[in-house]
């Protein structure tokens, strides 16, 4: 898998590349196809960044990620 740092990750946010993406505990995730993460935005969270520390705050489990490719590490 390939490895990408956090300033590659961060052009994906749904606004500076057409790709969006999202980290999560290490894995980065493509949440392009999504239309919950549409223009990059997923309630109060934004593309682009590690979740693993918000995913508390959020109504779902990690079980989530499975529905979306896993396209990269984290650096």
């Amino acid at each position: 898998m390939k490895i990408y740092t956090k300033q590659q990750l961060a052009l994906r946010n749904g606004q500076d590349k057409p790709e969006i993406w999202v980290a999560f505990q290490g894995i980065i995730y493509d949440v392009s196809g999504s239309r919950l993460w549409k223009k990059g935005m997923h309630y109060e969270h934004w593309a682009g960044q590690d979740l693993t520390d918000e995913l508390p705050d959020a109504p779902h489990t990690d079980k989530v990620f499975g529905k979306f490719q896993a396209i990269g590490q984290l650096a």
